[in-house]
């Protein structure tokens, strides 16, 4: 059977960084397809619709999709807005579902509409779609703090850097594990990695990260 995942990356990004996980994908079993779509220039509910061109050629029996940031919001919209019928699993990494209060503070900033654009429509500041997509939803957060977010002042809780563990929770998870790691570290990360792998194929994540 012939299983393919689909990546997604975040904001500011393009596809060529998550080829690094996209290769250990690879390693396991599954067919790969990086989409690289304009995170600043278009809405997620947009971007959602160039997913679904992208998606609409693919050959696969089983379809699940990985995503990380700003991407896992543009799935919650093309579950919304398209029935996608072929059967797989969701991850999402470190994806504020809640709303990115590191994405306020960059919104009260001068000239924050050339660095946020579109993403915060129904986006980054909230106000994201209920999850609709009847398949296994995981999460996983990253808890180590280091990043462009805190370096705009101190951060209270405990976040990856740029996005809050609070930030990734969202009605209909199957299943939520957080990991010490940064939020743009997650894409090379091995456990991460290791733990996409087994949700992908259990439909839970691995009890011992």
């Amino acid at each position: 059977m012939k299983e393919t995942v689909v990546l997604l990356h975040g904001l500011w990004m393009k596809s060529v960084v998550m080829q690094p996980l996209a290769t250990r994908l690879r390693q396991a079993g599954f067919t790969t397809r990086c989409f690289s779509y304009p995170s600043v220039q278009t809405s997620p509910s947009g971007n959602a619709g160039l997913l679904h061109d992208f998606l609409l050629p693919l050959q696969t029996e089983r379809l699940h999709f990985v995503a990380h940031s700003l991407g896992g919001i543009v799935l919650l919209h093309y579950f919304q807005q398209f029935n996608e019928v072929r059967p797989g699993r969701v991850v999402m990494l470190g994806t504020p579902v809640a709303g990115s209060a590191h994405a306020r503070k960059i919104s009260q900033l001068p000239f924050s509409e050339l660095s946020l654009g579109k993403s915060i429509e129904q986006g980054l500041l909230g106000g994201v779609p209920a999850w609709t997509g009847g398949r296994d939803l995981g999460m996983i957060a990253g808890t180590r703090g280091f990043g462009f977010g805190n370096l705009m002042g101190r951060s209270e809780g405990i976040n990856d850097g740029a996005v809050y563990l609070d930030e990734t929770r969202i009605p209909g998870l199957t299943d939520h594990i957080s990991l010490a790691v940064s939020h743009s570290a997650m894409l090379l990360s091995r456990k991460v990695a290791d733990q996409t792998i087994h949700f992908l194929k259990n439909g839970y994540f691995s009890v011992t990260p």
